[in-house]
């Protein structure tokens, strides 16, 4: 088995809403999930997270501590590593950019409504990043109502 350790950003604003992206590409084309990727050879996590987050968001972050770490299974046996960051917006104007097909901020208790990358949001409240009691209803739409 071969791992890709992979990088997310788990940012807010100043409302409390979360910053996510529907990804353009597959893997997860079409679902919302948490902005970031692979951390290429020779960078650090944050370098990663900071490159991931200005190409698919047009944002730059100041990256803080380590939220959580999900495994995901990819193709011929890859496994992706994903380490989730808690980080804060620093600049940058919030565009979707790279396999970025949107970029919004959306309040903690509408992303039971989103069509989001499996675990998503049980990782987020395991982590203590949100509290959302309510299950997800199945929606395709991926707009907030």
């Amino acid at each position: 088995m071969r791992f890709i350790r992979c990088v997310g950003a788990i940012v807010a604003d100043a409302d409390g809403r979360l910053l996510l992206v529907r990804r353009g590409h597959p893997p997860g084309e079409g679902l919302w999930s948490l902005p970031g990727g692979r951390v290429e050879p020779g960078e650090t996590d944050e370098q990663a997270l900071r490159r991931e987050m200005a190409e698919e968001t047009g944002l730059d972050v100041v990256v803080g501590g380590l939220a959580g770490m999900v495994t995901r299974p990819g193709p011929d046996g890859v496994t992706y590593e994903i380490h989730d960051y808690l980080a804060t917006p620093a600049g940058g104007r919030l565009s979707p950019g790279d396999d970025a097909a949107d970029a919004r901020w959306w309040p903690p208790p509408d992303l039971v409504r989103l069509p989001l990358t499996d675990g998503l949001v049980d990782a987020l409240t395991a982590w203590g990043v949100i509290d959302v009691t309510t299950p997800r209803p199945d929606t395709s739409s991926g707009r907030p109502r």
